[in-house]
């Protein structure tokens, strides 16, 4: 096995910018699979089993040995799954709710490997400021929410509407680095490895 190579079962540009940050070597191989919750599926069960599907997908798609890493984000307010808004009244509509509010970030990560698979858990609390309805509109129109769970990227723009956080930065913008580095190192693979490389 390649121990400072892995692939990444996404095509979240910020999920690479993520793994670029500590140095992993890795290649893109986005996996399509059906998103939708289960009934009676908890948030925390939920990204869970879809983290594991996309890595267990790519895997099985590769079939080279080399780690798989996937990765799901969910928004939960109340308990309930906020999801991607498909429009700018869905988006505007989801920042309305969180507004003045905290919620919760989940993310799961899964790797999958010649062992088998593991997995870990990113478990954070954003605190959203109160917000009016003209910058919820303003920023719909950027059109930054609609590939972002809960209608928002804390990375982007709605980094004025965030009062705090408690938890993982990384684990809300897609992938917790913590978690992630504690399982590429149990199979083996380091981190910095493309700085050492430079």
């Amino acid at each position: 096995m390649n121990r400072d190579f892995v692939y990444l079962a996404s095509a979240s540009p910020r999920r690479s910018e993520l793994l670029r940050q500590i140095g992993v070597p890795f290649t893109v191989r986005a996996a399509a699979i059906a998103e939708d919750p289960l009934a009676g599926e908890t948030p925390e069960a939920y990204v869970a089993r879809l983290a594991a599907a996309k890595a267990e997908a790519v895997w099985a798609a590769v079939a080279d040995s080399r780690p798989v890493l996937g990765a799901d984000t969910a928004v939960v307010l109340d308990g309930a799954i906020l999801g991607k808004p498909e429009t700018a009244a869905e988006a505007a509509a989801m920042l309305e709710r969180l507004s003045a509010r905290t919620h919760r970030v989940l993310t799961a990560v899964a790797l999958w490997h010649a062992g088998g698979v593991e997995a870990r858990l990113s478990d954070s609390e954003v605190r959203f400021r109160a917000t009016t309805a003209a910058e919820r509109v303003a920023y719909c129109a950027t059109g930054e929410p609609f590939d972002k769970a809960g209608g928002y990227g804390i990375q982007g723009h709605a980094a004025v509407f965030v009062e705090s956080i408690k938890g993982s930065y990384s684990g809300v913008v897609g992938l917790p680095l913590y978690e992630t580095a504690a399982l590429l190192a149990r199979c083996g693979i380091g981190f910095w490895l493309t700085a050492r490389a430079a």
